[in-house]
């Protein structure tokens, strides 16, 4: 499976921004968003499930944030509204091939993307 993210860029805090990540190969189970900012370890961001559509936050961008995918190209999206200078960020798609309930465990996911920068100026 590869994973390709694209989207990121420099915005303003307050902006809104769309992000990427096109996913091509066998057949997934979930798919989730991890970000790490400059020193700092990456964290969970958010996830869904492809089999019910159910997505999951984590608390900073819950309200925020919404994650959405098109099945029919494999695709997910990490919509990002009200943007914060706290959001900056190298943001990761990751893709799970088995289920697990831990959806915000780097170690559940077995395929990364490269990353695309999220940078957002106050």
């Amino acid at each position: 499976v590869q994973l390709q993210a694209s989207g990121g860029g420099l915005v303003q805090a307050g902006d809104s921004l769309r992000i990427s990540c096109a996913a091509s190969g066998r057949t997934l189970n979930a798919m989730g968003w991890f970000r790490r900012a400059p020193g700092k370890e990456r964290e969970f961001v958010g996830a869904v499930y492809l089999n019910n559509g159910r997505t999951y936050y984590a608390d900073s961008v819950k309200g925020r944030f919404t994650i959405s995918r098109d099945n029919a190209d494999n695709t997910m999206y990490l919509s990002m509204n009200r943007l914060k200078p706290e959001d900056t960020a190298l943001y990761y798609c990751a893709a799970a091939r088995l289920y697990s309930r831990h959806y915000y465990y780097e170690s559940t996911y077995d395929y990364w993307g490269q990353g695309t920068q999220v940078t957002v100026s106050s």
